[in-house]
């Protein structure tokens, strides 16, 4: 792995840390992290209240380019992956669901949008 690519790496991996321990403080509970499928990935698996939340963790040099970053392609990833989930884990299949994005600005900048898109 390059210089560059672990660097980018290592950021995430520390922007979901963070936006879990936000969400923590906000009283989600975390069912799961990094939730690897055939078909994508998903940063968070959390429960806010009554909804299953699928979390797409960002972090970028600024808020507005975390949040631009989320692409068409992405939505799809993250739509099929939570399908994945709720297949696996039909407990949790009648919850209402929503996916929420943050965008993170290393070191603690955090702008968390709820219910960031529908399909």
């Amino acid at each position: 792995m390059s210089d560059k690519k672990k660097k980018t790496y290592d950021r995430g991996i520390m922007a979901e840390g963070v936006a879990e321990l936000f969400l923590r403080a906000k009283g989600f509970e975390i069912l799961a992290r990094r939730y690897k499928t055939p078909v994508g990935e998903i940063d968070l698996v959390a429960l806010d209240d009554a909804y299953l939340v699928f979390i797409e963790v960002k972090a970028r040099p600024t808020i507005d380019d975390a949040m631009y970053s989320i692409t068409p392609k992405m939505r799809e990833r993250i739509h099929a992956a939570a399908g994945h989930f709720t297949m696996h884990y039909p407990d949790y299949a009648n919850h209402p669901m929503r996916v929420d994005v943050m965008a993170v600005k290393l070191p603690f900048t955090i702008h968390h949008l709820e219910n960031a898109f529908m399909e």
